[in-house]
């Protein structure tokens, strides 16, 4: 169980909700003391050893070696994410440090959380682009502007939530609906991943040895490099393509002219948004996963510190909302607050929201390296395909875990109804059209499973069993 939890704890922040730690747990309500709650800011007091809570802080010279390590476990998700849509790994790392501060600032500096590229955008994404899964993504501008209505509705439903309280939330989106719709993504995707790896025998090889480089590391890598399969699946992918490719001339070898012609400091490349129907009614849906990521993620910071964050979730989902909505704006992707950040956290037991800002600072100035994202760029097309098999198999298997962590009884027909109806309807990619409008297999998953089941377990349903 430790061995499979290290190996997935780097998606649970773009495709689940830990309800096992949102629900479980003693804790105070504690917010943080008089004199804290008199200034908007905490004051953060200096504290070298223990555990750090929210409003203290390590030495200087410590805070940036721990905001550090906080860049290195959010890099690998937020730069493959990007990669996977065909946006510039160079401005969703931007984003993500002015996302991670515009949190930093809404939620006044008192809950620990870094924001990088939201894996619930791939495939709806795709969908609304057509992107071909390698290279710049022609229509991109298409997608932010979903991306933008997606934030918009996510901030509408962060000021019912300021308003009104997170209760309804949960029941609508109960661990049932939502294990079927994270499920249903994976298994949305899974096409996608295997026709990236299917050009050539070569390619295949590639696939499945980046694969493997993956496994390894995630079952048998000492300390914090077990933290960090895909981004060392990614390089140890590289690495083999440029042996057998560029050294031995079994594949095409990589090109490496626009890395050595691009500059070390450069503006990123901007994009704007357009607007157009059907892809914001594709892409807008989304948001209903980024509220129930981060209500997830902000009750398992709160077990773990031992206190309640609830008087912040209103403002977390407001601001995770508006930085949605400013990287979309810009070029970068959708936003979400990072598990493998909240699994730095429990292991060093150390939540200073000071490392988070250093961490944001540092992803801005690597934003600004042109060099950083041709790098990136590099990657070739049969490595990204290993990275989705494995990325996208694991948002489906993540489904496994929300249901057994909560105990979601299949013996209940309206259970398992739901799951079926969704998986089936994202694994087949259902479509459905109303006039103008479309709704690929994501759509019609999400909402049909939250319908049906609050069909299924509505009283009227109670009386007919």
């Amino acid at each position: 169980m430790v061995t499979a939890e290290a190996t997935i704890t780097f998606l649970s922040d773009r495709t689940t909700i830990d309800r096992c730690t949102a629900t479980g747990g003693n804790m105070s309500t504690a917010t943080g003391s008089d004199e804290q709650a008199q200034s908007y800011f905490p004051r953060w007091t200096l504290k070298t050893s223990g555990v750090i809570m929210p409003e203290e802080r390590l030495s200087w010279g410590q805070t940036v070696v721990s905001g550090l390590q906080h860049c290195v476990a959010m890099s690998g998700s937020t730069i493959i994410a990007p990669l996977l849509m065909g946006f510039d790994p160079n401005v969703a790392v931007l984003f993500s440090g002015i996302g991670t501060l515009i949190f930093f600032v809404i939620v006044a500096g008192r809950v620990p959380s870094y924001l990088g590229s939201s894996f619930a955008f791939i495939a709806v994404v795709i969908a609304a682009t057509g992107y071909a899964g390698h290279g710049a993504n022609p229509n991109i501008s298409v997608a932010l502007g979903g991306i933008v209505g997606a934030g918009v509705l996510y901030g509408v439903i962060a000021l019912v939530v300021m308003w009104s309280g997170v209760g309804w939330v949960e029941r609508l989106l109960p661990p049932a609906v939502t294990g079927a719709v994270v499920a249903a993504i994976g298994l949305n995707l899974a096409p996608v991943a295997v026709k990236a790896v299917s050009a050539n025998a070569f390619d295949t090889g590639i696939g499945l040895a980046t694969v493997l480089i993956i496994g390894v590391v995630a079952v048998a890598a000492p300390g914090l490099w077990r933290r960090l399969p895909i981004i060392l699946g990614a390089i140890g992918g590289y690495l083999l393509y440029l042996l057998f490719a560029n050294g031995l001339g079994f594949g095409k070898p990589i090109d490496f002219a626009q890395l050595k012609a691009a500059p070390w400091i450069g503006l990123p490349n901007f994009t704007a948004p357009t607007f157009e129907a059907n892809a914001i009614f594709l892409i807008a849906p989304v948001a209903i996963i980024l509220v129930a990521e981060n209500l997830g993620h902000i009750k398992a910071v709160g077990a773990m510190t031992g206190r309640s964050l609830d008087a912040y979730l209103g403002r977390a989902l407001f601001a995770d909302s508006l930085a949605t909505i400013v990287a979309a704006c810009g070029g970068g992707t959708g936003v979400t607050t990072y598990a493998e950040n909240i699994g730095v956290m429990a292991a060093t037991k150390v939540y200073s929201t000071l490392l988070f800002a250093f961490a944001a600072i540092v992803s801005i100035l690597l934003g600004f390296s042109p060099k950083f994202g041709a790098l990136i760029l590099s990657i070739p097309g049969p490595v990204i395909g290993g990275l989705s098999i494995v990325l996208f198999g694991l948002i489906a298997a993540m489904a496994g875990r929300i249901w057994v962590e909560n105990k979601v009884d299949f013996a209940n027909p309206a259970n398992l109804i739901t799951a079926a109806v969704a998986l089936t309807a994202g694994a087949g990619d259902l479509t459905l059209r109303f006039g103008a409008f479309t709704i690929g297999g994501i759509g019609t998953a999400t909402f049909g499973a939250i319908i049906l089941h609050q069909i299924l377990t509505s009283p009227l349903a109670s009386r007919a069993e």
